[in-house]
């Protein structure tokens, strides 16, 4: 098959999935907007794999673009870009042209007027919907798209290079008594929650737990200063694996998070998780009490409750938790990844 995928900012875990089509034989051409500077990833391509830059195309190239390729079926990121639009509105009818979406059904006005909207601007350029989970199917189906038209499981991490790290916490003895945190220093992530709940609790009952943090963005230089919290900038994959070794605990306190690619990182690393109710992965890759714990978004007092549990717990019980996140974190792969992305061909 001929693959066109019309994406926004790469990610690398979206090629662990590109090279398991390669793998199995599928040509793969994806168009991409410019790489976000607070998520400066390098990126290894595959042989076989065509790149091309969005902002050198005009919309009129694009399509001709698209043409020249003859696509067998394109799958385009959010309905943003209008030169990505008219690309799907050429085709759709005679190949599966599907639209993927990370957005969560919370019935706002804006909502209700898409959901009203999308025979127009929508389903004239989308035969059917690949979401990331739950969460985004109900809105999928708001918007009239067909529920044997909607398939889950767009995002995937790179599990084969997360998995091997679980023995780190799975084997530990002790076991690390670490948090840590991967992700951007940016309002949405809810870091302001999490440090001050994390010096609470130090000042309040002192203990052996650090919080390590990778990652940057507008709020780095804002980042507090504490004996117990570790600020290691942003990491590549293979640098973020070396320096997890150390850790036992991944907490992502976002007031704002459609999906969390990491979370499903952190559970194929065997991370017991702490994590907020705004987190959409957290509905398939964390399991209250048996590899984690949920808070309510923006409740520091809830997010204290959570830690202090969190570091209540014996060796056993966090080698138990991290054994069920890596169980959880293997449940979906790349391999899967790419009979997702091929399966709208049959349909």
């Amino acid at each position: 098959m001929t693959i066109l995928f019309q994406y926004t900012e790469l990610a690398s875990y979206f090629l662990s999935g590109v090279r398991e089509l390669v793998r199995r034989g599928h040509t793969v051409h994806i168009v991409r907007w410019p790489v976000n500077r607070e998520a400066p990833f390098q990126f290894s391509f595959p042989e076989g794999v065509h790149i091309y830059e969005r902002r050198e195309y005009t919309t009129p190239q694009l399509v001709d673009l698209a043409l020249s390729i003859q696509p067998d079926i394109i799958i385009t990121s959010g309905w943003v870009d209008k030169g990505y639009l008219k690309v799907c509105r050429r085709f759709k009818g005679g190949i599966p042209t599907v639209l993927s979406m990370d957005n969560h059904w919370h019935g706002t006005a804006r909502q209700q007027v898409m959901r009203l909207a999308a025979p127009l601007l929508l389903h004239r350029y989308f035969s059917h919907a690949w979401v990331p989970g739950a969460p985004q199917k109900q809105y999928a189906l708001k918007l009239g798209f067909r529920s044997h038209h909607i398939f889950e499981g767009f995002y995937c991490a790179d599990v084969d290079l997360f998995s091997s790290a679980a023995a780190d916490r799975c084997e530990a003895s002790p076991y690390p008594r670490t948090l840590v945190y991967v992700g951007r220093y940016v309002s949405q992530k809810g870091l302001d929650l999490l440090f001050p709940a994390f010096m609470a609790l130090q000042e309040e009952t002192p203990n052996d737990w650090e919080l390590w943090c990778a990652g940057t963005g507008e709020l780095f230089d804002q980042r507090p200063t504490h004996p117990k919290i570790k600020h290691l900038g942003f990491l590549q994959p293979h640098e973020l694996k070396e320096t997890l070794k150390g850790a036992g605990v991944f907490v992502l306190p976002s007031r704002f998070e459609p999906w969390g690619v990491v979370v499903h990182e952190m559970a194929a690393a065997g991370f017991p998780m702490i994590c907020s109710s705004a987190i959409g992965a957290a509905t398939r890759f964390l399991q209250e009490d048996k590899n984690g714990f949920l808070f309510q978004n923006e409740s520091i007092d809830d997010l204290k409750k959570a830690l202090k549990r969190m570091m209540s717990l014996s060796d056993d019980e966090l080698q138990a938790m991290a054994h069920h996140s890596h169980r959880l974190g293997m449940s979906y792969t790349p391999k899967m990844w790419a009979e997702q992305a091929v399966r709208p061909i049959g349909h």
